[in-house]
């Protein structure tokens, strides 16, 4: 987008709203269809637009986005953050070029940016095998509710399921094949089957 000049049609208020923008992101957001990423990209893109604001006005281009990457770096955010900071952005790009408010060499130039790099190895509160049997044997499952807990812990657990795949379960993509059960037609993050 061009240096951004108030107008009598676009007028930026004293909270920094951009009408352009905002229009942009919500087209972005609408293509999205996982809530849950619509609901990253969601504050990504609006911590975006009030740093934009608060900067002095310069045109959305590449200059700007690696001067973003630059401050959430700053912020010692983790790489995953930062980088899911800057997909969003990307896709914003890409939205404001689709309806004509920023050129399409400009919406190249940022999906040029580059992520940061992600140096060692995850880490996190793994379960060990102990701990995982440990976590499932503390459900009881004299009554029906503790039956299904125990169930959904366990596909949890042991099929790696996110929370959203195993409540969209159904009772016919359990199915026996070849002696082992199966989950068959899962379909998981972004519509993959």
């Amino acid at each position: 987008m061009p240096p951004h000049k108030p107008s009598q049609n676009s007028v930026v208020s004293p909270a920094g709203f951009i009408p352009e923008l905002e229009q942009t992101k919500r087209a972005a957001l609408s293509s999205l269809a996982s809530v849950n990423t619509r609901r990253a990209y969601r504050h990504a893109i609006e911590r975006f637009i009030a740093w934009y604001c608060s900067e002095p006005r310069l045109g959305f281009n590449r200059v700007v986005v690696l001067r973003y990457r630059s401050f959430l770096e700053s912020l010692h955010l983790s790489a995953a953050t930062v980088n899911l900071h800057l997909s969003a952005i990307r896709r914003l790009a890409d939205e404001a070029a689709e309806s004509g408010l920023l050129s399409p060499e400009l919406a190249i130039g940022i999906r040029r940016v580059k992520g940061v790099k992600r140096l060692g190895r995850r880490i996190g509160n793994w379960l060990t095998q102990e701990q995982a049997q440990s976590l499932l044997n503390a459900v009881p499952r004299s009554t029906l509710a503790g039956k299904r807990d125990a169930a959904v812990i366990g596909l949890l657990l042991g099929c790696g399921l996110r929370r959203s795949e195993v409540v969209d379960l159904r009772f016919d993509q359990l199915q026996s094949r070849d002696g082992h059960w199966v989950i068959v037609d899962l379909l998981g993050k972004a519509g993959r089957l």
